[in-house]
């Protein structure tokens, strides 16, 4: 019984620190664009300049 004087307080604080982040993260913008960083990670991107002039014509060669 002694251990729910310690522990509900301190759920309670957790609880309430976990809700002030989501909060700062509303705030903050960080879930503006949700679907931004999938489609990020599905895209294919452009070889650099300089690391296609290295190579030979034929890339698909082991």
């Amino acid at each position: 019984m002694t251990a729910l004087v310690f522990l509900v307080p301190i759920a309670l604080f957790l609880g309430l620190l976990g809700l002030v982040a989501f909060f700062w993260a509303l705030k903050s913008g960080q879930y503006e664009d949700v679907d931004g960083a999938a489609w990020r990670a599905l895209q294919d991107e452009e070889t650099p300049r300089g690391e296609a002039a290295g190579r030979s014509g034929n890339q698909d060669r082991l």
